[in-house]
């Protein structure tokens, strides 16, 4: 039985991709290593914890006896590193945190892969590496890493430690880096559930500067998709950019939101720009798709649509979420621009 170990498996991302993992595979065994930060939500997984096939360990990255004894315990062949801090605007308020998870937390994953010879390490990056993109061109995989905030900068960290330990030691390194991802599970900090949540509320919908910074969407299963072709067939040493050709606004998905959901635009209140805000940000994804035959499955209004539709008969989910450190930080961050 091929066993993978999925670090930051409670996370938006990889709770989802734990699910397609165990709902297409069911003769590989599963270990899902989360700290449980604020982001982390084990609500996410009710539906597997049951799943013979899946375990669940709570502890950091960070801790190499931790790492280790879970790679001999479970006999790990493949480590798939989700476990991140993501959050830009968390990064400009604290970027500690940042350094410690994002860079060293991964180099302890690349000296248990090496040490116990494990057989493909995959690093999820992000498209923030590259920094931003003026109103034409696409981010490539060649393309140098000029990070803007010091979230991207921790991920571009430890974009370069996994080559060097790739070209220095021969690690089984494969890098994926994707444009902006949406879907169930995310937590409401983030652009999409933001939004839904607040207009669901008849909340003001914070959004920054003139709001035509421009991102290019993926749904997550897409993204669980791409990262299942490049376990099977991705080839070491090399970096595969994800995406799926979905460049919109931030204004314009705000006020789509809102015409979904029935809700006026007026709920939109334009607030202080975050500092470094990148302007946009477009993934050519055509080296996956030639090298591994993976393309999008999902077209845009498609996955919008559910997402909306899943935000809606999930208020039990993120009413729950919405409580505590998380309304603190919204405080924290939005308060003060929202009152200007």
């Amino acid at each position: 039985m091929q066993s993978i170990l999925i670090t930051g498996g409670a996370g938006f991302i990889g709770s989802n991709f734990v699910r397609y993992m165990l709902q297409n595979y069911p003769d590989v065994r599963v270990v899902n290593l989360d700290k449980l930060t604020y982001a982390g939500n084990l609500e996410n997984l009710k539906d597997v914890e049951d799943n013979p096939n899946y375990h669940f360990v709570r502890g950091d990255i960070c801790n190499q006896e931790l790492v280790e004894y879970i790679v001999q315990k479970f006999e790990v062949d493949v480590i798939v590193n989700f476990a991140a801090e993501s959050h830009v605007d968390r990064s400009i308020l604290g970027p500690e945190i940042f350094i410690k998870t994002n860079i060293l937390g991964t180099q302890v994953l690349l000296e248990v892969t090496k040490k116990f010879g494990i057989e493909r390490f995959i690093q999820i990056s992000t498209d923030e590496v590259y920094g931003s993109l003026g109103p034409e061109g696409k981010f490539r995989e060649d393309m140098p890493l000029l990070p803007n905030s010091p979230y991207a900068a921790s991920k571009a960290s430890a974009d370069l430690l996994c080559r060097a330990y790739f070209k220095t030691f021969g690690v089984p390194v494969v890098i994926t880096r994707c444009s902006n991802n949406f879907g169930p599970y995310q937590f409401p900090e983030k652009l999409i559930p933001l939004m839904i949540i607040n207009a669901l509320n008849d909340k003001p919908l914070p959004v920054y500067g003139d709001g035509k910074n421009v991102r290019d969407w993926i749904y997550v299963i897409d993204h669980c998709r791409a990262i299942d072709f490049v376990i099977q067939k991705g080839k070491p040493g090399e970096i595969y950019n994800i995406g799926a050709s979905n460049e919109w606004q931030n204004i314009d998905i705000v006020k789509l939101i809102l015409k979904k959901l029935g809700k006026p635009e007026s709920l939109i209140k334009f607030v202080k720009d975050r500092p470094g805000h990148d302007r946009r940000y477009a993934m050519d994804w055509s080296k996956i798709k030639n090298e591994l035959g993976w393309e999008p499955i999902y077209s845009f209004e498609e996955a919008i649509t559910e997402t909306i539709n899943w935000y809606i008969q999930n208020e039990s989910w993120w009413k729950r979420i919405i409580s505590g450190e998380y309304q603190n930080y919204y405080q924290l961050w939005y308060g003060e621009r929202l009152k200007n």
